[in-house]
């Protein structure tokens, strides 16, 4: 059997393979994987669990006998579907749990069709090992710049905006699926370990001798933590802080979190979610805001009532912040903002006049 032995991250951006397969349950694939890695179980989630019933209850020999068949059963399917027309030169990376009895079946399959076919040793959990050094015993590669403001600040877009000028940027609500308030949930998010290895990569594309600009965040995004090593980098963080007028921050929240507005069931559950943090009173008016199709003075309520005091606690006994400010948000005024931070990425990180 050809081992492929991991021993850091990188080797996986330069390694010889066409292809990383995930031979693992789809259970097992949604909670992290390899970065473009395909699944091709060689087990479903119910063969594998009914397999493993077998070989506590009756016996390891019943259960190695059925999960043999089952993983012939399902390596033909991979083999008349997603691997039918790789070509001779073909050369795949399989991997499993351990690195064990599922990719070592399925690549000796895969070996005597002919194609050079690796094994990762180990398995996901050599890699899940190199994930959480990265993220939980290292410092952070590169010096951060965090971007903060209130809500509605157009702080995603000011990243994007950097980024599309060369700069380095980290967006940590796209890697979470999640706007980073109550109205920001994007989809469900990725299980903890996933984004953590989404996380990973982004530092690992990182130089480090260029800051990274990381929007400021709790320790939490939606249901997902912040690992130590970036926490810690963004702890002692110099800050820059847009400000911008209530009313705009209020229309392009509007526009941002337009899939509310579109279904009134979705913003009511969400302005009653805020119970714990207001009187009824308070909770009322803005769900009547809402019946009526009041959309922007509810969102410029929630601003100045829910968002801007959270945030202000938030910033309590930190130093005080440079400052962007902006008259709105518009695209030229966005523009602005980014060429600013650019040239505070930029060498030396020389602060320009706002």
């Amino acid at each position: 059997m050809t081992l492929f032995t991991l021993t850091a991250l990188s080797q996986l951006q330069n390694a010889p393979f066409d292809t990383v397969i995930d031979a693992r349950a789809p259970a097992e694939y949604a909670q992290d994987h390899l970065p473009g890695a395909i699944n091709l179980p060689v087990l479903d989630d119910a063969q594998r669990a009914e397999v493993g019933t077998i070989y506590k209850q009756q016996s390891p020999f019943m259960a190695r006998k059925l999960g043999a068949a089952l993983v012939a059963q399902n390596v033909a399917r991979h083999l008349q579907g997603p691997l039918a027309q790789m070509p001779g030169s073909w050369q795949p990376l399989v991997y499993c749990w351990r690195g064990g009895q599922r990719s070592g079946a399925f690549a000796m399959i895969l070996r005597q069709i002919g194609w050079r076919v690796a094994v990762l040793e180990g398995g996901y959990k050599t890699y899940r090992r190199l994930v959480q050094a990265a993220l939980y015993d290292s410092l952070f590669p590169a010096p951060v710049i965090l971007l903060e403001g209130g809500t509605g600040s157009a702080k995603t877009e000011i990243l994007a905006r950097v980024a599309g000028l060369g700069g380095q940027v980290i967006d940590l609500e796209a890697l979470a699926q999640h706007r980073g308030s109550l109205f920001g949930q994007d989809g469900a998010q990725p299980a903890q370990k996933l984004f953590e290895t989404r996380l990973a990569q982004a530092m690992l594309a990182l130089d480090p001798a260029r800051p990274v600009l990381i929007e400021a965040e709790s320790n939490r995004i939606g249901a997902l933590r912040l690992p130590p090593a970036l926490w810690h980098a963004m702890q002692s963080a110099p800050r820059v802080q847009i400000m911008a007028p209530v009313a705009a921050r209020a229309a392009y929240s509007l526009a941002a979190y337009h899939g509310f507005t579109d279904a009134p069931e979705r913003l009511m559950a969400a302005i009653f979610a805020l119970r714990p943090y207001h009187p009824v009173a308070q909770i009322e008016a803005w769900q009547a805001m809402a019946a009526a199709g009041q959309y922007a003075a509810l969102a410029q309520s929630l601003i100045a009532r829910h968002y801007d005091p959270r945030y202000a606690r938030m910033r309590a006994g930190l130093p005080p912040a440079e400052v962007i400010a902006l008259p709105d948000l518009s695209a030229p005024a966005q523009d602005h903002a980014a060429e600013w931070l650019m040239a505070r990425l930029g060498p030396g990180g020389a602060c320009p006049e706002a």
